[in-house]
């Protein structure tokens, strides 16, 4: 699944969950906001970090049920804070115009769906591709070190 529909994804998901601050808000605008949060300029989310963080945290079993092929767990919005950083949930908040509460909740609906499209075998090696270029990219790191 490419960038733009795993944005895109998460943004129907925060706009069709059961918090009345968030399903009024543009579609458009929640994409927007939520590529700033996850990844920036069009740049690929960073599931693998989110993952190593949840697994860091004491939230491994959570992670790994979006990566496998079962049923995903959900997290707390409180654990959301520690997952994508404090500093970067103000803002996105912040972009939405919502209370912080709200964007927890928000992120907390959303990752849970995408990680698990954007690891439809189980695996992010996809997402690693995506971030250093591809083939070409890592062809282009490879050839640094010889």
């Amino acid at each position: 699944m490419d960038i733009a529909s795993l944005i895109q994804l998460g943004a129907s998901v925060i706009q069709g969950n059961n918090d009345k601050n968030t399903t009024s808000i543009p579609l458009d605008k929640i994409s927007s906001a939520l590529g700033n949060l996850l990844g920036g300029s069009g740049k690929m989310p960073d599931f693998g970090n989110l993952i190593s963080k949840m697994q860091g945290s004491g939230l491994g079993e959570i992670a790994a049920s979006w990566l496998g092929k079962g049923e995903n767990k959900p997290v707390s919005p409180d654990a959301v804070a520690g997952i994508v950083g404090l500093d970067r949930l103000k803002d996105f908040a912040s972009q939405l115009g919502i209370s912080e509460e709200s964007a927890k909740t928000a992120v907390a609906d959303a990752l849970p769906e995408m990680v698990d499209k954007a690891s439809p075998e189980g695996s992010l090696l996809d997402d690693l591709f995506g971030n250093i270029g591809g083939m070409k990219g890592l062809g282009d790191i490879a050839g640094k070190f010889l």
